[in-house]
């Protein structure tokens, strides 16, 4: 009797590790067949999105402003409204995130500040975009008088891309080992000679990244821009953070809801541009975050 019970658990836990297996070669599978979905689906837009809009693009085509006529109309208004507003928008989000950020993971510890301060940023995160268009269109275009100008856009997506700002900074902060910041305070530094010498050159490529991927997403959103009273329709370039402004989504989207099918080329067109754009934008981000590694390494 005594010798056989050895032998009925070995065998239960030999049928358990192989049933283990199958699940997660069968996890694995899905999985795998899942991704390739998306692949394909992603594949199939993007080669529709080429076919349509390839032949459309031209040097004529960006450097040109808005028209009826879709084979004399361009992206230059919309494309420098993007950039003007992306760069104001790092300006205001960029100092005041990543300040939050070593706020709450360097000095504010588990205090009720602290934690009341991390659970609206979380839940910030979360809100839709037009919320935020809705805050800015009462809070900077109203209240504050600012109109309905780049300065405007530009506050508004700040506030919206904040949270992740704040939240990737925070992460890239708490990977810094925790000895790192000790051997500082051995050797006699304070807390802010250790922030600015030891930790923030070692998060530097996350804190990076988070942040080009946090401005990749400001710049591909319409919402809250339609929602503060972007314009439509313009033949003039931005100038100043005060000028009025269109940015490319809003533009594509212009082009799209329009009937003429020589438009819905130049909305293809225009959707290469913005791709174009938000690839470089992560292409700096991974060379910025390559570089600060070797750096650091070095």
């Amino acid at each position: 009797m005594s010798g056989t019970a050895p032998l009925t658990f070995e065998g239960e836990g030999a049928s358990r590790i192989a049933w283990r297996r199958r699940f997660d070669v069968l996890f694995q599978v899905v999985a795998l067949l899942v991704m390739v979905v998306a692949l394909i689906c992603l594949g199939t837009l993007l080669w529709d999105v080429i076919s349509d809009g390839s032949g459309r693009l031209s040097w004529q085509f960006i450097t040109g402003f808005s028209s009826r006529r879709a084979s004399q109309a361009g992206i230059w208004h919309a494309l420098t409204g993007s950039l003007f507003v992306i760069i104001v928008t790092a300006v205001l989000a960029v100092p005041v995130g990543v300040a939050a950020a070593i706020y709450l993971e360097e000095y504010g510890g588990r205090s009720v500040v602290a934690r009341i301060i991390e659970l609206n940023i979380t839940n910030l995160a979360a809100v839709p975009s037009i919320i935020y268009g809705l805050l800015g269109l009462g809070l900077f275009v109203r209240m504050m008088g600012m109109g309905r100008s780049v300065l405007a856009g530009a506050a508004t997506l700040a506030l919206l891309v904040l949270p992740v700002v704040i939240l990737s900074t925070r992460e890239a902060l708490r990977a810094v080992p925790r000895s790192l910041r000790e051997g500082s305070y051995a050797l006699g530094a304070t807390q802010w000679q250790t922030i600015w010498h030891q930790v923030l050159p070692v998060a530097a490529p996350g804190i990076m990244t988070g942040l080009i991927l946090a401005l990749s997403r400001a710049i591909g959103e319409t919402a809250p821009l339609i929602t503060i009273g972007a314009v439509t329709f313009a033949t003039f370039a931005p100038d100043s953070v005060w000028s009025p402004f269109t940015v490319l989504p809003i533009q594509i989207f212009n082009w799209v809801s329009r009937p003429q099918t020589d438009f819905h080329a130049n909305a293809a067109a225009g959707i290469l541009v913005l791709v174009a754009l938000l690839l470089s934008m992560n292409a700096a981000a991974i060379w910025l975050r390559d570089r600060y590694q070797k750096r650091g390494m070095a």
